[in-house]
């Protein structure tokens, strides 16, 4: 029997909200609401880790005290992912019903042992805020495996066990490794796989048992049998099938593979005739058709009422923002059913842990032989990294007997006098909560129509997207063992079921992926702003950090699914594969390991680290001298680079297969960028790894410890920088020639030497019809214009070229009466054009008389000028571009479908906001590439919503986290303005910048000075176009 002792607090107050929303948040050995009167029963309860726990309720008590017990014991604060489940009289496993009596419930209780266990799987385990609920889940993981119900293949298999046996005996040793294989059964057929078993736990040295657990998490949440609890079926025609439901809704599975789902935006009613299982679906407007259908036959009525009664649960527990209201009772007669979910919904969940500080108690883990204190805190656990540290030495006792190791309690890390505490009898001591954190959001899917505006692209929970296709959790598995394009190494690996191809994908989006469930309190931000280190030089280490992982995120673009995509194609010339895999592996390799430095120092900085490590860590000169020391090995790789990107273009010259292969890569939402563009990252990072250097120079004094060592690294990067700037603004050059050419038809040869791209951009072009819109491109050589084609691909159409040579410029506003305009004078002809603005006008008309200037320089005419497939140039100017308003246009182009047309590349966005770009601005942008969370609010919204947020390429992109493997969506910057709220719109927060185009309107808000300096830098650079007399640390580029 377990009879929690008194203590002074209440569960409300750790609630912090109505009893209603359930008292499963007890504090450790808080004493349950009072039990009706009447006789005592004895429960038995078996826990995840297999011991059995005795409770006495009364016999009149619901389901709901007994629950609150056992949570109670456990000193659970998440407890509502959990359910009891048990076997009734007709021999069916259900789940114990929290408003109904127990004892109406099970009929013999003496008999009867309860499970405590899983209920409601989140599409994300960082959603998961405390360590004892993710211990709890990696039990249930571990449990799923050995009974066969979590299908796998043999490599996943591997890791999970792997990641299990980390956390119960510690690092890798040959023979204990060994002995603990043979004396524990975690999987059907373990021996066959043994050595990999082996193989894979010689590789987690030094990882705690809390970093297993989230491990182990990480691979299982990418399965697809995740979570996943069959109940069988038949379709209409008999055909055997079975049908589960999850976070995103009900899923059909054939055998273990599923075949279909039924996403909850989706769903308009679910219900039960007899044994007939009922899903009926709301209308596709697009398709004009009426509600459809789908009637499933199962064994029994009993078992439609089962099924029918968890589904409603998983919607409520995922869909809605609060418990839902008991219905009234009716007077005269029912009408269906009164069930209804009872308990928190996990928005409730993670914002009560997220605006509570319930107190640190340890636990015990009852199969591990490794003993960590897992008392975080405040500071550590707010600051956390994205896997679990722990806060204490773990102590291997592999050796010492069980009665020894069970003494060993470890006591919260704090300033408080450690007490003896006596362990509870199912070997889990307490928690370890984690409050205040920032949730990390699930992966998901976010393929959005072209046609949708901006707002509704980056708002997931606006009025009117509930029926976008936000996808739930969805993962493909490449041919190289890489999840959605992304490559996780070991702990990465699927099941052989999935499918290499992207399905359709879910439109779920729970109400985490909602504005409601990233509201942040004041008080939360004031709270998170002190435990944060306040140090500016923190920040440029944070810098370095966030754009570190977004450069890997990149590289792997290559090395990986690149690789994968090209891999098997017999028409890839393998002498351009091994190139590429020669000189990006090793340099993706090195970061990788640098990456994990920076993260490790940052843990450290915050005070995330292992309470046993001493020393001085507020400092990052070290780390970076160290690798850039490093990197220098690597300079004869980079400098094949240029290679790399030549040879790759030769042989999509030579074969049109290649061709495609590259042009359908291009397509997947893996690579958000041209394919060249990678090409060239590292490259680019040596510029950043200069810049952030400069900046820490700048910051320290001489005097301070850190300085000498950033001196020494940055006297050494800008040695490669100058080693390599050459052959970088050639290839930079190459690069953006090569885009042009897939952007253009009608032109032929326009990668030639000598040739380089200055400007490229709108104008309005006077002819017998008035002023029409034109593209125009200007070159070292000749002045392109051309206009939106009405081709799949979205191509400009070449109208007309003028040779530079011998061309004079004149303006004449005056003249024509046209505000901007100005007339160019060729040799063949001569053309009157108008821009946008005057600061438009000045740039071009600066960039031509350069352009003239370079040109005259040359010894003779260069007649080697674009080679065209017209006939002549004189083509009708009025059929060129389509007719479209500019609201359409400013606000579609931010989707990202349209990128497998070249719907979204810089010259398309430049056509639609009416603006021009050059590759000054180019260069720029290359140094200005930035990487961080930010927090991002509508003018008419009240809540603030996180996200991972990348820009490069004069582009926002948008993610959920740093770890997806492509942005949800982008937001092209050209033509937006950037400034700070004024009072009058009511932002009443510190470090916030709003972007403004037409009546599109976003504000982001930064975590400190420095960010949100960093952040408006960047993006002026993206939205004030540059000429070439303008100050820039590359403006000599030619």
């Amino acid at each position: 029997m377990v009879e929690p002792a008194d203590r002074s607090s209440t569960a409300g107050q750790r609630l912090g909200a109505p009893e209603s929303f359930g008292v499963s948040t007890l504090e450790p050995g808080l004493r349950p609401p009072a039990q009706p009167p009447g006789r005592q029963v004895s429960i038995r309860v078996q826990m995840l880790d297999d011991t059995q726990e005795v409770f006495q309720i009364s016999q009149r008590s619901p389901g709901k005290v007994l629950f609150d017990l056992v949570c109670a014991h456990l000193n659970l604060v998440e407890g509502d992912y959990f359910g009891l489940e048990y076997q009734d009289q007709r021999k069916m496993t259900v789940w114990l019903d929290l408003l109904k009596p127990t004892l109406k419930q099970i009929r013999r209780p003496k008999n009867t042992i309860l499970r405590f266990v899983v209920k409601f799987f989140p599409p994300d385990h960082t959603q998961l805020m405390e360590e004892l609920t993710r211990y709890l889940f990696a039990l249930q993981i571990k449990r799923d495996l050995a009974c066969g119900r979590l299908i796998c293949n043999d490599t996943s298999a591997a890791l999970m066990v792997s990641h299990i046996i980390q956390s119960e005996i510690g690092d890798f040793d040959e023979t204990q490794s060994w002995q603990h294989l043979l004396h524990n059964k975690y999987l059907p057929d373990q021996d066959a796989i043994r050595d990999e078993i082996i193989d894979c736990h010689r590789e987690h040295v030094g990882q705690t048992p809390a970093e297993s657990d989230y491990q182990l998490l990480e691979i299982a949440r990418r399965l697809e049998m995740y979570g996943v609890r069959l109940h069988p079926a038949k379709d209409r025609e008999g055909t055997k099938l079975s049908l589960a439901v999850a976070n995103s809704g009900v899923l059909v599975f054939q055998g273990n593979t599923k075949i279909n789902s039924f996403n909850w935006s989706k769903i308009r009613k679910l219900s039960f005739k007899r044994k007939r299982f009922l899903i009926k679906l709301r209308a596709d407007p697009t398709q004009n058709a009426h509600h459809d259908t789908l009637e499933f036959a199962m064994a029994s009525r009993d078992c439609c009422k089962v099924f029918w009664k968890i589904c409603v649960e998983y919607h409520a527990f995922f869909r809605l923002f609060e418990e839902p209201k008991p219905k009234p009772k009716p007077i005269l007669f029912t009408r269906g059913s009164s069930f209804r979910f009872s308990g928190r919904t996990q928005k409730q969940i993670i914002d009560y842990v997220k605006d509570s500080e319930p107190k640190k108690v340890p636990f015990e883990r009852k199969h591990s032989k490794i003993l960590s204190n897992s008392s975080m805190s405040p500071q550590s656990a707010s600051t956390r990294s994205h896997v679990p540290k722990e806060s204490a030495t773990s102590i291997p006792l592999a050796d010492q007997p069980d009665s020894d190791r069970l003494s060993h309690l470890a006591v919260p890390n704090g300033s408080e006098e450690p007490q003896a505490v006596t362990p509870p009898t199912n070997g889990l001591h307490g928690l370890t909560a984690v409050p205040g954190s920032d949730l990390t959001q699930p992966r998901q899917n976010h393929h959005i129509a072209g046609s949708v505006l901006d707002q509704q692209l980056l708002n997931p929970g606006s009025p009117g997207s509930e029926n976008s296709p936000l996808g739930g959790p969805h993962v493909a598995v490449n041919g190289n063992g890489s999840v959605n394009g992304q490559r996780m190494g070991r702990t990465g690996v699927l099941g052989a079921e999935q499918s290499p191809e992207v399905q359709p994908l879910s439109p779920l989006t729970s109400p985490l992926l909602t504005e409601a469930g990233y509201v942040r309190n004041d008080e939360e931000d004031e709270a998170r702003r002190k435990k944060f280190p306040t140090d500016k030089a923190y920040f440029i280490a944070k810098e370095l950090l966030t754009t570190e992982r977004t450069y890997l995120s990149d590289l792997q673009v290559i090395t990986e699914s690149f690789h994968s995509a090209v891999g098997k194609d017999e028409a890839f010339p393998d002498s351009v594969r091994s190139l590429i895999s020669a000189n990006y592996d090793p340099v993706y390799k090195f970061h990788q390991g640098f990456l994990k430095e920076t993260e490790q120092r940052l843990a450290q900085w915050e005070g995330r680290s292992n309470a046993h490590i001493k020393g001085d860590y507020q400092r990052i000169g070290d780390v970076l001298l160290k690798n850039i020391q490093g990197l220098r090995q690597l300079t004869i790789h980079l400098q094949k680079h240029s290679e790399c990107l030549v040879e790759l273009e030769r042989a999509c010259r030579s074969s049109r297969k290649v061709e495609t292969l590259c042009r359908d890569f291009e397509q997947q939402r893996v690579c958000y960028l041209p394919l060249n563009i990678f090409l060239l990252r590292p490259l680019h990072r040596l510029l950043h790894y200069k810049l952030i250097l400069e900046r820490l120079c700048k910051h320290y004094p001489p005097t301070h410890d850190d300085f000498r060592d950033c001196r020494a690294a940055l006297a050494d990067i800008s040695e490669m920088v100058l080693q390599l700037q050459g052959i970088m603004m050639k290839m930079e050059n190459f690069q953006k020639l090569i885009e042009l050419k897939k952007d253009l038809t009608g032109v032929e040869d326009l990668i030639c030497p000598g040739r380089e791209f200055i400007r490229l951009g709108c104008l309005s072009k006077l002819s017998g019809k008035g002023l029409q819109q034109r593209m125009f491109f200007l070159f070292s050589d000749c002045l392109v214009y051309t206009s939106r084609g009405m081709t799949p691909s979205n191509q400009f159409k070449v109208h007309g070229q003028l040779p530079l040579y011998g061309m004079t410029i004149r303006e004449s506003e005056e003249e024509w009466g046209v505000p901007h305009s100005f007339t160019l004078f060729g040799q063949r002809q001569s053309v009157v054009v108008a821009a946008s603005c005057a600061s438009e006008m000045e740039r071009w008309v600066e960039d031509i008389r350069m352009a003239i200037d370079l040109a005259e320089q040359s010894s003779s005419l260069n007649n080697d000028l674009l080679s065209t497939s017209l006939s002549d140039n004189k083509l009708s100017e009025d059929g060129g571009g389509e007719q479209e308003s500019e609201d359409e246009l400013g606000s579609s182009r931010s989707s990202l479908e349209r990128q497998g047309h070249r719907g979204n590349t810089t010259v398309h966005v430049c056509w639609h906001r009416n603006t021009s770009v050059s590759m000054v601005d180019f260069s720029i942008a290359v140094e200005n590439q930035l990487s961080g969370n930010l927090l991002r609010k509508f003018k008419n919204s009240n809540g603030w919503q996180k996200l991972w947020v990348v820009f490069t390429n004069f582009s926002l992109f948008f993610y959920k986290s740093h770890q997806d493997d492509y942005p949800l969506a982008s937001l092209p910057l050209l033509g937006y303005s950037v400034t700070v709220p004024s009072e009058s719109e009511n932002i009443h927060k510190d470090y916030v910048f709003k972007l403004h185009f037409k009546s599109h309107v976003y504000y982001f808000r930064s975590e400190s000075e420095y960010t949100f300096e960093r952040w408006m830098e960047v993006i002026r650079s993206a939205t004030c176009s540059t000429s070439r007399a303008l100050p820039s640390t590359r403006k000599d580029l030619y």
